[in-house]
């Protein structure tokens, strides 16, 4: 299929070179000549304005919008709706808000616009190993948009999927990121228990190369830790400082509106601001794996 991608960062610029080998028709807007050169080396088409990239499509057109959440959604829709036509696509595949989502498919329907929120999971591995996501919007606008989907999936029919209304794909992928958080602080905390025991003198790979293997505590993020103490077992030169992206809060909030308790989330929470005042091991084993399975920014010690 052929769709245009606003938003060429990392994860905006892997998403669209999977979809080119998988076949389809990648345009992109990016105000990084350097995303733009990228994708026209993928086999894309890159454009240096919106205006331009809208033009290049035939309606019904479809637009894949990877910018972060909060009002660079709402100012890139309305750049766009001026340009499209009655009938075209609006995918967000960034980390809305999932009660923005629902304002802006209402406000979109009335003017005749389809849309489509994907919740998108798999940071800097999904190039390779495919995202998942969880899709909220109408049955015939996920249709439509269900070839991209099956190419960007781990498989045709695995690790996506149509969830529900509009807003459901980024309140699935909200509660996702809290488990996230919570699963994220035990293996840190087990950690740092095991990093303290010095008469044990633990070998901290060794341990999670042991578990990832038979183990009820398997996981990919395991995998990921056994990848970071491999580079670095005393983690050396990461700060403690964890950071939060928004869903956490916005999933505790949630569990607060819904008196639903959600005391390992809401811990896990509480720990990454505690981490701002201290230099803890499991908070610099947190600011490691942020950055393996996302690409996240870390914070760094001084030198």
């Amino acid at each position: 299929m052929k769709l245009a991608m606003i938003g060429l960062g990392r994860m905006g610029a892997n998403m669209a070179d999977r979809l080119i080998e998988g076949g389809h028709d990648v345009c992109g807007f990016d105000l990084s000549r350097d995303a733009l050169t990228r994708l026209g080396d993928a086999g894309g088409r890159g454009f240096s304005t919106i205006e331009d990239l809208v033009g290049s499509l035939e309606p019904p057109r479809t637009v894949w919008l990877m910018v972060p959440a909060g009002k660079p959604v709402d100012d890139t829709i309305d750049e766009l709706v001026p340009r499209l036509a009655q009938g075209d696509l609006i995918v967000d595949g960034g980390n809305s808000n999932y009660k923005d989502t629902m304002r802006r498919a209402e406000d979109l329907a009335a003017k005749g616009f389809r849309f489509v929120d994907v919740g998108t999971s798999g940071g800097v591995w999904g190039r390779s190993e495919g995202y998942s996501m969880m899709v909220g919007g109408p049955d015939d606008a996920v249709e439509r948009l269900s070839p991209a989907l099956r190419t960007l999936a781990p498989g045709e029919e695995l690790g996506w999927g149509h969830v529900g209304p509009a807003g459901a794909g980024h309140f699935v992928k909200m509660i996702h990121n809290g488990i996230e958080y919570g699963m994220m602080q035990a293996y840190a905390e087990g950690f740092a228990l095991m990093e303290r025991k010095k008469d044990f003198d633990l070998d901290l790979e060794q341990v999670a190369q042991i578990w990832r293997h038979g183990s009820v505590v398997r996981s990919w993020l395991l995998d990921l830790i056994a990848r970071a103490l491999k580079d670095s077992p005393q983690l050396e030169g990461l700060d403690a400082w964890v950071s939060d992206s928004g869903e956490g809060r916005w999933t505790i909030q949630e569990a607060v509106d819904l008196a639903s308790p959600a005391p390992v989330m809401t811990m896990a929470l509480m720990e990454r601001f505690s981490s701002r005042d201290d230099d803890s091991y499991s908070h610099r084993l947190l600011n490691a794996l942020r950055n393996q399975f996302g690409g996240h920014a870390i914070k760094k010690k001084d030198s």
